[in-house]
């Protein structure tokens, strides 16, 4: 972006999306000068900071949500998101799967005229123009730990957190239980610490329970982990357990992979900021 006029200075955006000044002379200053703080070339550019902040945010939020689903994405609609830099930078260097399943490689370019171009398995840059992809949530791929250690050869950063995601998989818990106990117990000194960790990291909180809804196989999941009430000032993080959207309890054995690892870093999360000392106690 250019330098704008502010009274007798210049503004402007730098890389970092930081408003940048510089005198008559030239000479870039440290600061903003406060005497043209409020002129409306600095505000415009403060408020486009924080709109592509946002833009930003937005974009990543959106890619994370297609990969928690494994929903199907037009290529057409990625060759039209491509130029645009926030979407590209949430884009790029994901792993895509065909429709079946099966892993394609590394998203590293999208062209009306020739397709989508990757990384594939073997490390050649190819082209490809299927209709729709998927970006697999990670405990889906079965190679994930070898699509690591590739992406991690190849240089390759993505921009949301798909391949170093923590992932959970089912071990030997009982398919008829309704619960899982692991991160159960984790003590906070007061029930608004508690929320406030689960709403900051992106859960609901309804009815003393943190929530994090899964779509998958064709239906919606809730995770549940219970919080507490809030009219007691002590928290404590309770069992996790399944229900469908309209609240009926699942079996564990009825849980899908991509619930259960979501599920389960939900509760994971909770837990990992209790009070230590308190939790210790209390055990």
């Amino acid at each position: 972006m250019g330098w704008i006029s502010a009274g007798a200075y210049e503004v402007a955006l730098d890389d970092g999306g930081k408003v940048i000044c510089r005198n008559a002379k030239g000479r870039q200053l440290k600061t903003v000068p406060a005497k043209i703080a409020d002129d409306p070339a600095v505000i415009g550019l403060r408020q486009l900071t924080e709109w592509l902040e946002r833009h930003q945010r937005e974009c990543v939020a959106t890619v994370e949500r297609w990969m928690i689903r494994s929903l199907p994405v037009p290529t057409a609609a990625l060759v039209k998101l491509w130029p645009d830099t926030a979407w590209r930078a949430a884009l790029r260097d994901l792993v895509i799967t065909d429709s079946g399943g099966v892993v394609a490689g590394y998203l590293r370019d999208a062209d009306p005229v020739r397709g989508l171009g990757l990384v594939d398995l073997d490390g050649d840059s190819v082209r490809i123009t299927p209709e729709q992809i998927r970006v697999p949530h990670p405990v889906l791929l079965e190679d994930l730990g070898e699509l690591r250690d590739f992406a991690t050869e190849l240089d390759l950063r993505q921009g949301v957190g798909q391949l170093h995601r923590e992932v959970f998989r089912r071990t030997a818990e009982d398919p008829t239980a309704h619960s899982v106990d692991t991160y159960a117990g984790g003590v906070y000194q007061r029930f608004r610490f508690l929320a406030g960790r689960a709403v900051s990291h992106g859960y609901r909180v309804r009815g003393g329970q943190a929530v994090c809804p899964v779509f998958e196989d064709g239906r919606t999941v809730e995770a549940r982990v219970w919080l507490g009430d809030a009219g007691y000032d002590e928290a404590e993080t309770g069992p996790l357990s399944w229900t469908t959207a309209e609240g009926s309890a699942l079996t564990l054995g009825e849980v899908g992979p991509v619930a259960w690892s979501e599920g389960m870093r939900m509760a994971a999360d909770l837990y990992a900021g209790r009070d230590i000392k308190s939790s210790e106690e209390r055990a």
